[in-house]
């Protein structure tokens, strides 16, 4: 989530290209060519044809440009988390949600690593990139605190898995674009994914409950007037022994 998708603007094609999509493309290539502090609005929108009003009309800041889909990310997750009957397991359920994100990210592999090497060198980027990452996170612990409200600890454990899932998500993005978006994303998502569902998941869940009904208890036998440090060496052998 550290990422949103790219428009469709380097796709081929002799469609035109909207107000919009020319402003994203005449942004990166300014920031390509001069770097993202040296290039100003004025020259995004001199460069796209446009005015400077019209900028503004799409983008409420220069570093808005950078992540032009954010927005569109996370309505959809949004939706997809509304969407569901209730009956899912909710851990799967924003895991899934994840993947959705994932996905959206990939339609689009060299804005995205093109983005993500442009992020790497920009400090403030970063920080506006970590504002977004929380808006995701929010949104799903929003949906897992719902889901979780009949349990005393539903708040805390809402807002772990949340932040889990984004940790997982964002492990997995950044593994794929330093391939260079050359490797497979869903394999990426798989492997971050198993470490949340193997935690928290319905496997999860059900193997913490055998954990706890296999805990050993053990007996130990002494005279009450044996000294106390008699009774504490007959537990350590006898712990010993197991």
């Amino acid at each position: 989530m550290s990422e949103a998708q790219g428009q469709g603007w380097e796709a081929g094609g002799s469609a035109k290209p909207s107000k919009r999509e020319a402003l994203i493309a005449a942004a990166f290539d300014l920031f390509t060519k001069h770097g993202f502090e040296q290039t100003t609005v004025d020259d995004i929108a001199r460069l796209a044809g446009v005015g400077r009003s019209s900028f503004f009309r799409y983008f409420p800041s220069k570093e808005d440009v950078v992540f032009p889909d954010h927005e569109g990310c996370l309505a959809e997750m949004t939706a997809f988390l509304q969407d569901g009957s209730g009956e899912e397991d909710p851990v799967i359920r924003v895991c899934d949600a994840a993947r959705l994100v994932m996905r959206m990210y990939s339609g689009n592999p060299s804005f995205a690593v093109q983005r993500y090497r442009l992020t790497k060198s920009v400090p403030g980027l970063r920080h506006h990139e970590l504002s977004v990452v929380w808006r995701y996170e929010r949104t799903l612990a929003d949906y897992l605190r719902r889901r979780f409200a009949h349990r005393p600890d539903g708040t805390l454990r809402a807002d772990v898995i949340a932040a889990s899932v984004v940790a997982a998500h964002n492990n997995a993005l950044r593994a794929w674009l330093r391939s260079g978006g050359q490797d497979d994303p869903t394999a990426h998502m798989d492997h971050a994914l198993r470490f949340v569902l193997n935690s928290w998941g319905p496997e999860g869940e059900a193997r913490s409950a055998d954990d706890q009904d296999a805990d050993d208890v053990v007996v130990l036998i002494a005279k009450r007037k044996a000294p106390m440090w008699r009774v504490v060496r007959g537990i350590e052998a006898t712990l010993g022994d197991l």
